[in-house]
């Protein structure tokens, strides 16, 4: 599609004059200017389109160029002209054609300021903390419900604009210098920067118009966390003053009761079984209780203590979604204290047994070579 002339953009003639130009675009820029269009995408791109031909049209070495060759004059790396079209930035032309409109700024005196003094939406403090989840809840997500104390707008609160900054939250200052004059923008003192300030407060509520309220929020969990995980609930914390202002958030700081009997090792859970000397020597089934409900394992006979019994994606899951870690149950074979003389008797045959005597092959790994394969 051929690109749109820019003097036609501007409604002007090739041989308007460089005020009839500014006049051109001021009217263009006010007609589709976004605080007069708001959510209108056809009248923001209008306003980018009188921007970009400005731009070309009120520099005289521009001008020239696209006068002789028109729109192809500023194509390619070598073009140096124009923005581009719809893809300028609508601060970049506030800041840089804010002073044809007075002031020295981008305010076109009814809207409400433009460029980097148009305000930017309020958003209310966050509020933090702290939910304590069990092993079983990490393991499969949960769904938790709060009450919080959170600061809210008060029933019947009005709001009007700031007749100090005009709905900018900003105050603009220009000051002439040597190099020309020079524009500072700082934060409102009547508004605090929020653009509008009280018309009707209601009982009960405070200098913004705020009361404190206590809420039941829900906050889902997802599966996996570990302690020290931040969450947050968008658009659960205070509120701010003003009709166009954001809540803050709510930040869950994640904490996890530690288990009875299991460990937590990032995704992998261990577990200490005990069996005594004779279930160690013939072997045994056992039943185990892992995150999520019950399994039974086999220990086979003459099961050394130390052994570890791996099971493979009985942990828990990643909360980055990379699988789900084993569940890991050590072997504690539990030595007798105390015996009876028959019993004390029959271990006493058996010290010079050759099968009680330790003989430990290259399938017996070490204490080290465990550690090893667990972290492998």
């Amino acid at each position: 599609m051929a690109k749109q002339d820019f003097y036609e953009i501007l409604g002007l003639s090739k041989s308007a004059t460089q005020a009839e130009i500014k006049k051109g675009y001021r009217k263009m820029a006010i007609k589709y200017h976004p605080d007069k269009n708001p959510d209108d995408r056809t009248a923001e791109e209008n306003f980018k389109k009188a921007a970009e031909a400005y731009e070309v049209l009120s520099d005289e070495n521009k001008k020239a160029r696209y006068d002789q060759y028109g729109h192809q004059a500023f194509e390619g790396p070598q073009g140096g002209g124009g923005f581009g079209g719809s893809g300028m930035n609508m601060d970049d032309i506030f800041s840089q054609f804010g002073d044809i409109f007075g002031g020295g700024g981008g305010g076109f005196g009814g809207f409400g300021g433009g460029g980097r003094q148009r305000q930017a939406r309020v958003k209310g403090s966050n509020m933090r903390i702290r939910v304590k989840l069990t092993l079983e809840e990490i393991a499969t997500g949960v769904e938790k419900k709060v009450k919080v104390r959170r600061k809210v707008k008060a029933e019947g609160v009005t709001y009007k604009t700031c007749p100090t900054c005009n709905g900018s939250g900003q105050q603009m200052r220009v000051t002439n210098t040597i190099l020309g004059r020079m524009q500072t923008a700082t934060t409102c003192n009547t508004c605090s920067g929020a653009g509008e300030i009280i018309s009707s407060k209601p009982n009960g509520s405070d200098a913004q118009g705020l009361i404190t309220r206590e809420e039941t929020v829900s906050i889902n969990i997802p599966e996996g966390v570990t302690e020290g995980v931040q969450l947050k609930v968008g658009g659960k914390g205070n509120e701010a003053p003003g009709d166009s202002s954001i809540a803050g958030d709510l930040l869950v700081l994640i904490e996890e009761i530690p288990h009875d009997t299991l460990k937590r090792e990032g995704t992998n859970i261990h577990y200490d079984l005990y069996v005594n000397f004779s279930e160690a020597v013939l072997g045994t089934n056992k039943e185990v209780e892992i995150v999520t409900g019950k399994v039974k394992i086999k220990i086979e006979a003459g099961t050394q203590s130390g052994k570890i019994l791996r099971l493979k994606g009985k942990g828990l899951p990643s909360i980055e979604r990379y699988g789900t870690g084993d569940f890991l149950i050590h072997i504690n074979v539990w030595t007798p204290q105390e015996l009876d003389k028959e019993q004390k008797q029959f271990f006493d045959k058996m010290s010079d047994n050759e099968n009680f005597k330790p003989s430990p092959n290259k399938l017996d790994k070490s204490f080290f070579e465990k550690v090893k394969d667990m972290f492998s």
